[in-house]
């Protein structure tokens, strides 16, 4: 069975949980081939078995160098075994009775590894992996390598996800969309989102930045808006080094939009390092649409 078919058959098994990008009716997976809507947009699956799902092409610096990079960090080096380690001990605990297939979606998900990572280490069997991104080069990449889960091209601001689709929703060091998630979590669905803090990376912040405001992170903002759209059911706080050795320092350059605009006599500087101890420095936020946790108080 190819790449095509798996993702057909894996996106049928999810029955009505996706809604056409131009008109918002439901579709259905047509002869394991393609997804067509009640109005006849089709989107075939591509042969490796991604979707391209968006209806504008993506633009930016986010190459198959930067994805390669991001995926050895990520996979290889143990930069984020903790955070994936803290999120799989989250959705492997869904309140209330289990539901099979348990969608997991990554909205902004690049190449897909830090889903394919939490997935691993959840070792469930019944849940279905859903990595969107609007970079093609990063989904290309994530469906080439990580079969089990299927594979988007599309858009945050107008994901293709039915109503009340999705169980838990990551947001990993991404933009996110909260007017979206509300809209494609399941009613007691869970939303996860990951926030730097100002230690975050702090090590090459300072090998690239002159100036102290982007060498140091704020993130208050951010995380008042969470609160605003969600109820907040449990937040942590992830602080801890890793010492990365001198390929992994130029990957790391290599992967992170910091170095696009940084010094290059300091971004040389911190390559040319046989080792460094590189900080991890993350909110990890836990929530739950409002609607929903003021029902279950009323309940109580």
């Amino acid at each position: 069975m190819n790449g095509r078919v798996k993702s057909a058959a894996r996106v049928k098994e999810m029955k009505s949980a996706f809604q056409c990008p131009i008109c918002g009716s439901p579709e259905t997976v047509d002869d394991y081939k393609s997804l067509v809507c009640s109005r006849k947009h089709t989107f075939d699956f591509a042969k490796p078995g991604y979707l391209n799902l968006s209806t504008h092409p993506s633009s930016g610096n986010y190459t198959k160098e930067l994805f390669e990079a991001r995926r050895r960090i990520i996979t290889e080096s143990g930069l984020y075994d903790p955070l994936h380690e803290i999120i799989a001990n989250v959705v492997n605990e869904p309140e209330g009775s289990p539901v099979f297939p348990y969608t997991v979606a990554d909205l902004g998900c690049g190449e897909g590894s830090h889903l394919h990572k939490i997935l691993e280490e959840c070792g469930g069997p019944g849940m279905t992996g859903i990595g969107l991104d609007l970079s093609k080069e990063g989904i290309v990449m994530a469906s080439g390598r990580y079969e089990n889960s299927v594979w988007i091209v599309g858009d945050l601001a107008k994901s293709p996800f039915a109503n009340g689709a999705v169980h838990a929703v990551l947001n990993i060091l991404s933009p996110a969309n909260y007017k979206e998630f509300k809209r494609i979590l399941t009613g007691d669905g869970l939303v996860i989102k990951v926030l730097p803090r100002s230690g975050y990376l702090k090590e090459l912040r300072q090998a690239i930045f002159d100036h102290s405001e982007k060498k140091m992170y704020r993130n208050d903002e951010t995380a008042e808006l969470f609160k605003k759209h969600f109820h907040l059911l449990d937040a942590a706080r992830l602080n801890y080094t890793k010492e990365l050795n001198k390929a992994e320092l130029a990957d790391l350059v290599r992967m992170t939009p910091l170095a696009w605009s940084g010094n290059k006599a300091g971004i040389e500087a911190f390559i040319d390092q046989d080792s460094a101890e590189i900080t991890v420095d993350l909110d990890i936020l836990i929530g739950v649409n409002k609607e929903a946790a003021d029902n279950e108080k009323g309940m109580c």
